[in-house]
């Protein structure tokens, strides 16, 4: 066994081996990119706008009214220049603006007698100037930034069809141990596995492709060396697997990792619940992959996989380590010595204050299913009503 190591510098620690480790840009098509992660900054082809257009419904004029109504401009159309004084011609919202015009007059500030029109126009511009929003090649977004709606709509505003993206990481699960049943109720000594079908949906949500966990693997270190193995040579970037974590008699994923050469970046955390968990690099097919090993415990697990999994994702992604939201406390919450604690809580819906929930053991899942993440609190502190503390949200 090793010191464990602080939960902060851990997080830090396997967020930089996944940056190191990142994997390579692929460029898909804009429907594709949603939920991934910008390669390269993003930037516009053009100006935006790339020409001037109105702001209005109008009319476009040149010279002192009342004005002639010599023609119409609609969107999608080059219109011919105003030419001479005392015209107008009738303009549509994001219609280019013909050469020569001098002001907009709205159309709700018109009035229209044959083919006059008059009105007073606003002194302010009613157009839009090229470059305005943006200017061609002026960086928009970094990257790193991960792929919303907004940010495809914004790729496609800037003239993009294809972006240059990282891909999303893919992932297999493992669960150890004999006692697992994978259907029906607990039994005879057997207890159900809770972790197999929850983290890969959490995974999942996380961005990352993982299927289902298979079978549990057998409580021996030559299934635990070929189930890994597998795992690695199927093309995954990461193996998440369950129990195994410690050093009793059964406990084969330690030495596993060792026959398959893996070097710990995280081999223990300071943190109550989930405290042994660890995040392994594995060189295999030319680069490194990783393997997280998340206690037994389901509530530990799902620290394990809030504390270190997230961030390793966000390196391999190429995005910054995720910074934590702030919430404040509306009950007290207990320290746990040199150890964080990672305390689940509710967030209330009317007072926006954070309460700690029940029914929270590592071993218990209750508490879990009713909170919105877990408050932390420092080593060597506690959480008192009205304190400000960060907040790992669940996925």
């Amino acid at each position: 066994m090793t010191a464990p190591e602080d939960w902060v510098s851990a997080r830090r620690g396997v967020h930089a081996a996944g940056w190191r480790a990142q994997l390579a840009p692929v460029t898909v098509p804009l429907a594709e990119a949603d939920g991934l992660t910008l390669a390269t900054a993003l930037a516009p082809r053009s100006d935006l706008p790339a020409f001037p257009t109105s702001s209005v419904d109008g009319w476009a004029l040149r010279g002192r009214g009342p004005w002639r109504i010599t023609g119409r401009v609609l969107a999608g159309n080059v219109p011919e220049p105003l030419s001479g004084d005392g015209v107008a011609v009738e303009i549509a919202t994001g219609a280019m603006v013909p050469q020569g015009t001098e002001a907009i007059l709205r159309v709700e500030h018109s009035t229209r007698s044959g083919d006059l029109v008059d009105g007073t126009p606003k002194t302010e511009r009613e157009w839009r100037m090229p470059g305005e929003e943006a200017r061609a090649g002026e960086p928009l977004l970094p990257a790193g930034t991960p792929v919303t709606p907004a940010v495809i709509g914004l790729a496609a505003s800037c003239g993009h069809d294809m972006l240059p993206v990282r891909p999303a990481p893919r992932a297999a699960m493992l669960v150890f141990g004999d006692e697992l049943l994978t259907s029906g109720p607990p039994a005879d000594g057997r207890i159900r596995d809770a972790l197999g079908p929850a983290v890969p949906a959490y995974l999942r949500r996380l961005g990352v492709a993982c299927e289902p966990a298979a079978a549990p693997i057998k409580d021996t270190l030559d299934a635990h060396v070929e189930a890994l193995r597998a795992a690695l040579e199927s093309g995954v970037d990461l193996v998440c697997t369950t129990g195994g974590t410690m050093h009793g008699p059964v406990d084969h994923l330690h030495p596993a990792l060792a026959e398959l050469g893996a070097s710990y970046v995280v081999n223990t955390v300071a943190v109550r619940p989930g405290f042994p968990m660890l995040i392994a690099a594995v060189p295999h097919g030319g680069r490194t992959r990783f393997v997280a090993g998340l206690p037994g415990n389901p509530q530990s697990a799902v620290v394990a996989l809030v504390s270190l999994v997230v961030p390793l994702l966000a390196g391999l992604a190429g995005r910054p380590e995720p910074a934590l939201p702030q919430v404040t406390l509306g009950e007290p919450v207990p320290g746990r010595g040199d150890y964080t604690h990672l305390a689940l809580v509710r967030i209330d819906p009317v007072d926006g204050l954070a309460r700690p929930v029940s029914h929270v053991g590592s071993a218990m899942l209750r508490g879990l299913a009713g909170a919105q993440g877990f408050a932390v609190i420092p080593p060597g502190a506690t959480g008192r009503a009205g304190d400000t503390v960060e907040l790992v949200e669940v996925p």
